[in-house]
């Protein structure tokens, strides 16, 4: 039941019938604890996931590989890098989800060098590598801004894992050229593509083509992505954002009335985690259901007027 509702993205559920089990004395095992700190992984519960830890640690439970695993991943996925490299040392054998949390940890938090340090003790250590490792390769490559290092590595992939890139590792590859600043290398590097291109990859094309306000290559990709996605309302929003930005009003006229046309909605808004006082409290935008709704807005004035104090001007050409 806990694996149930945890493969299901119903994590508090999960939790519930963990501590009914716990309640009716019923002993856990390592596979049953497993699954308790994947499902802490995904809600970013920090203090939950440290005091299942705990509870580890007091009944004794063997850190194998497949606990040990838990523990990496969550620790990396809640930010406490610390916690997460203390238990990816102790362990003695660590199989490749082990590698990876901890490679992807380092990557998607900012500690680029030390992701890809990482990655190269894995292979001095003998460990095979696969898609996800350069999956967060290559990702810590993007925050780092490495762009010949990335090359070289999305180059190596069929020497490496004797396998030639999929459709996550191309998306990689135009995240990173993009907000490099290369837009037209990474539209080369599509058009090049060896698998048809999906909306993930031009979706990362039309962000990078924002940032740099490429409007010629940006049309090219929303002309693919109202092929792909002609329902998400984000694509033409953002199109719209760099009509007003140029002062091209008449495309902004246009887009406007394509939406409405095809009957386009704006997509549903998506939520956040955050964990207080060991609750867990959902968010999501328009959402007034909220116990504290007052307070919340109460502390959103006072940081409003905070920010125009200290002089902030929002900008305005973005909707």
């Amino acid at each position: 039941m806990i694996n149930c509702y945890s493969q299901n993205k119903q994590y508090i559920e999960a939790f519930a019938i963990f501590y009914e089990m716990k309640s009716h004395g019923i002993s856990s095992d390592e596979v049953t604890m497993s699954t308790v700190i994947s499902a802490c992984a995904h809600i970013v519960a920090l203090d939950l996931g440290k005091e299942i830890h705990l509870y580890v640690m007091q009944n004794e439970f063997d850190l194998d590989v497949y606990l040990g695993s838990a523990l990496v991943d969550r620790y990396a996925k809640c930010g406490s890098l610390d916690r997460s490299l203390l238990v990816f040392f102790k362990l003695q054998e660590k199989n490749l989800l082990c590698w990876n949390s901890i490679i992807e940890g380092l990557a998607v938090h900012g500690y680029a060098e030390e992701a890809l340090a990482m990655f190269s003790r894995m292979e001095r250590e003998k460990i095979k590598s696969n898609g996800v490792t350069f999956i967060s390769a290559l990702s810590a490559c993007t925050h780092a801004g490495l762009v010949e290092e990335g090359r070289r590595r999305f180059l190596n992939m069929p020497c490496n894992i004797s396998i030639p890139p999929e459709i996550q590792h191309y998306g990689c590859m135009v995240d990173l050229l993009c907000k490099a600043g290369l837009i037209k290398d990474a539209l080369e590097l599509i058009e090049s593509m060896r698998i048809v291109p999906n909306s993930i990859i031009w979706g990362a094309l039309l962000s990078g083509c924002k940032l740099y306000k490429n409007l010629e290559i940006a049309q090219v990709a929303v002309n693919k992505l109202m092929v792909l996605e002609p329902s998400n309302s984000g694509y033409y929003i953002l199109l719209v954002n760099m009509y007003v930005e140029s002062n091209r009003w008449n495309e902004v006229a246009k887009v406007r009335s394509t939406t409405k046309v095809q009957g386009i909605e704006k997509t549903s808004p998506g939520s956040s985690w955050i964990e207080m006082d060991s609750k867990i409290h959902l968010f999501a935008a328009s959402d007034k259901s909220h116990p504290y709704l007052a307070k919340i807005y109460v502390v959103l004035r006072e940081l409003d007027g905070q920010l125009k104090l200290a002089g902030y001007q929002p900008e305005v050409g973005f909707m």
